[in-house]
C-alpha cells in the first residue's frame, strides 16, 4: 500500500494487492475518485462496491469498513480530497453560502463523474509524480475548486455546510450494532454525541463495565460464533470482529475460552 499526500487535504492511494478491510472513522467530508481497481465499503446499510471511474462523497462522523482490491491486473488507485470543517466554514463566510438546514440525506452520495470532474482529477495527477509541486496555495486553490464543482448540485449545499454537531443518540443500541469496529473509544463518544467523560459515564451506567472490557468480550463472543458455527478460519475472523492482529486475537481468545481458536 502506497499513499502520497502532497498536502494534508489531498491523498493519493495505491494498493498492488488486496488490502484487508480496515475500520475507518471518517473525520471530515471526503471526495474520492477510484482510478483503477475496486473499493468495497461496508456501512450500516450493507456493502457498496465502487469500481474504477466511481466518484463518491462521504459524510463526516461515520464508521466505514473498507476493502481495496486490484482488478484486471491493475492496482487499486484512488485520489481523495478531504473537505475539513475549517476550510468549509471559511468558504461559507467568504462566499455567503449557508446550509438550508440540518442535512438528513444519505451519508454517502455517488456522484456523476462528468467531464468537469474528470478534468479536475486529471489535473491533480502530475502533482503525485513530482513531490513538492503542490504548494499550500495550490492545494487551497484545488480544494476550493472541488467545493465549487460539488456546489453545481444544489442538493449538496446542506451536505457540505451543515456544521451542527452530532446529536446525542441511544448509546446502547449504537454500541450493540457497532462494537466490532476497531476505532478508539473517543471516536465512539463523538459518534454518539457525547464528550469522552460523558460517554464513559453513560456506558458504565448501561453496561456496568468499561467500554474496553465490554467491547473485547463482545468481539470474542462474535468470533467464537463465527469460528464454531460458521466454520470461518480465525485468520479470516479477527479483523472482522475488531482485532488489529492475529497473534493478539489468538492470545485473548484462549484466555477467555480456555481453548485455541484454531481448535474449535
Amino acid at each position: 500500500m502506497r499513499e502520497v499526500s502532497p498536502q494534508h487535504n489531498i491523498l493519493y492511494s495505491c494498493a498492488g494487492e488486496v488490502k484487508a478491510g480496515h475500520d475507518h472513522f471518517v473525520h471530515e467530508h471526503s471526495l474520492s475518485f477510484v482510478i483503477s481497481g475496486i473499493a468495497e465499503y461496508y456501512t450500516d446499510n450493507g456493502m457498496v462496491s465502487y469500481p474504477s471511474g466511481s466518484l463518491c462523497l462521504f459524510r463526516r462522523n461515520q464508521l466505514l469498513r473498507i476493502l481495496k482490491k486490484p482488478l484486471d491486473g491493475k492496482p487499486f488507485t484512488a485520489i481523495t480530497i478531504f473537505l475539513d470543517q475549517e476550510t468549509l466554514k471559511k468558504h461559507s463566510l467568504k462566499f455567503h453560502i449557508k446550509s438550508d438546514g440540518i442535512y438528513t440525506g444519505e451519508p454517502n452520495v455517488l456522484l456523476d463523474n462528468d467531464a468537469f470532474m474528470k478534468g479536475y482529477f486529471a489535473s491533480l495527477m502530475p502533482y503525485f509524480a513530482q513531490s513538492g509541486k503542490l504548494t499550500p496555495i495550490l492545494e487551497q486553490a484545488k480544494t476550493t475548486e472541488a467545493i465549487e464543482l460539488l456546489l453545481r448540485n444544489p442538493a449538496l449545499k446542506s451536505f457540505l455546510f451543515d456544521f451542527s454537531k452530532p446529536h446525542k443518540i441511544d448509546l446502547e443500541a449504537y454500541m450493540n450494532s457497532h462494537f466490532s469496529y476497531n476505532v478508539p473509544v473517543a471516536q465512539f463518544a463523538k459518534l454518539t454525541g457525547r464528550s469522552l467523560s460523558s460517554f464513559k459515564r453513560d456506558f458504565e451506567g448501561i453496561f456496568h463495565t468499561s467500554p474496553e472490557k465490554w467491547m473485547q468480550k463482545r468481539r470474542l463472543e462474535m468470533a467464537y460464533f463465527l469460528i464454531s458455527q460458521k466454520r470461518i478460519k480465525p485468520s479470516d475472523v479477527y479483523l472482522e470482529v475488531g482485532f488489529q492482529n492475529l497473534s493478539h486475537f489468538s492470545r485473548v481468545f484462549k484466555k477467555e475460552f480456555k481453548i485455541n481458536a484454531s481448535a474449535l
